[in-house]
């Protein structure tokens, strides 16, 4: 299903690239980040008040991953088309790539698709976020930049009737080299309880965006999960923004390397 395609081609409608050439070692994503729906899909069946839930997008995401960029001069790729078209943190073979239900709720524009409609969806929306993100990384590698991959997204309080104690999750996998010192910082705030993998970990496919760029380039990677309702406003948003912007400023570049040859990583040119 997957074709090549230059980032080149992705459209404004499509993905947003802010500080292309941002001078931090920090490249961020929001993969969640707006529930808009293109014309030609209309509401996918649903009532226009579902389109503001967590369903479609990560609510207070995109306020807070735009402030850090700026503040920390830091590449930044966002979505621009809700994930209920077609989820850009999802691998192409996820039953949930377009999701027919999105937790209890039905999804009726999007069931019964045919191969052809799938794969249109791939190449409006998925394709052009994950051209965008490879051709970044790689132009940073190229001109040997230290790249950290970092994708930022929210979750509800309460999912499926269960409680979420987690003002903030930091996901990770077996590469360390981020999360431990993010982890580290954020425990050492009073009043703050964090989450390790948590409220989601790699084993809930929710991963992908990093593991499609950032681990096979070798770059120290983390996933930033704040509870939409801390990021309700623009109050929260401004403070988990720069909270979590101090802790980048204070992350020296040899913390976020191990023994490993190169936090720097190498350019995967397949990956695209």
């Amino acid at each position: 299903m997957e074709t090549a395609r230059p980032a080149s081609l992705a459209s404004p409608e499509t993905v947003g690239v802010t500080s292309p050439g941002g001078s931090s070692p920090f490249v961020l994503t929001c993969d969640h980040a707006s529930n808009f729906l293109p014309p030609e899909f209309g509401t996918l069946g649903l009532a226009a008040e579902e389109l503001s839930r967590h369903i479609a997008w990560d609510p207070g995401a995109l306020p807070v991953a735009r402030r850090m960029a700026a503040a920390l001069d830091a590449t930044l790729v966002e979505t621009r088309i809700s994930r209920l078209v077609v989820d850009c943190n999802r691998p192409l073979d996820a039953p949930d790539l377009v999701p027919p239900v999105s937790e209890s709720t039905a999804i009726p524009g999007n069931a019964g698709l045919s191969e052809k409609q799938l794969a249109a969806r791939v190449a409006r929306c998925w394709q052009p976020f994950h051209d965008a993100v490879a051709d970044i990384i790689d132009k940073r590698l190229a001109r040997g930049l230290e790249t950290r991959l970092v994708s930022i997204h929210s979750f509800n309080p309460v999912y499926k009737g269960m409680s979420r104690p987690w003002h903030i999750g930091i996901i990770h996998d077996e590469d360390r080299r981020l999360a431990a010192p993010l982890v580290a910082a954020l425990q050492r705030l009073a009043g703050v309880t964090v989450g390790v993998n948590e409220p989601y970990s790699p084993a809930d496919r929710v991963y992908f965006t990093l593991e499609r760029h950032a681990r096979p380039r070798g770059l120290p990677c983390a996933m930033i999960e704040i509870r939409n309702d801390e990021i309700s406003d623009e109050a929260g948003q401004r403070k988990w923004a720069d909270l979590l912007t101090g802790i980048f400023l204070d992350l020296e570049p040899g913390e976020a390397r191990s023994s490993r040859p190169s936090a720097v990583g190498k350019s995967v040119q397949s990956a695209s």
